[in-house]
């Protein structure tokens, strides 16, 4: 049951995110660093919170607690965007916006006590790194155009490969057996 309410506020929060930033650009007139900045402390924000969920959610066991009030959060967030008049509100709506549970990785090779634990310092490493990312590209955007953006994607994902490829030698035999 839990994965079909993650699926369904999953879709939801695409269907609204995806347009969020035109919404936020072309009706309430905000600049792409704007919206990068939103966008950067929304992700933030659920990165920061999932680390004191998931403790609490070790420490009292509370699980289902904790994440029937993220849906609901996420659910409460969502009327407001279409309806939102300011940029106020709408950063107000995304800083409570839920996000879902990354990652088979952190499950895998935390200890089993300590996995809230672990999932809250890894997102909020994650978000760490995803405000800065949506800063540098709401940054790219409004300097050089959205073609800038996309290209530093793009080569951020080409580093990112070629890393992991260097990290993890097995995996180079993997994908050319598979290729061939």
């Amino acid at each position: 049951m839990l994965g079909f309410v993650s699926m369904f506020m999953d879709i939801s929060s695409e269907l609204v995110h995806s347009l969020l930033p035109i919404s936020m650009a072309t009706i309430l007139g905000a600049s792409m660093v704007t919206i990068g900045i939103v966008e950067g402390v929304a992700e933030g924000t659920a990165a920061i919170t999932k680390i004191f969920s998931g403790a609490i959610s070790d420490y009292f066991g509370k699980r289902k607690f904790l994440a029937v009030l993220g849906y609901a959060m996420g659910a409460i967030s969502k009327p407001i965007f279409p309806l939102a008049t300011t940029m106020g509100w709408v950063f107000g709506a995304r800083f409570v916006d839920r996000k879902g549970l990354l990652s088979k990785l952190v499950a895998d090779t935390a200890l089993v006590e300590l996995r809230g634990t672990a999932f809250g310092i890894f997102n909020l490493v994650s978000g760490g790194a995803l405000l800065l990312a949506s800063v540098i590209a709401g940054s790219l955007w409004n300097v050089f155009g959205a073609s800038a953006t996309f290209i530093a994607g793009a080569s951020f994902a080409t580093l990112a490969a070629i890393g992991l490829l260097l990290c993890r030698p097995d995996a180079r035999v993997t994908i050319s057996h598979r290729a061939s």
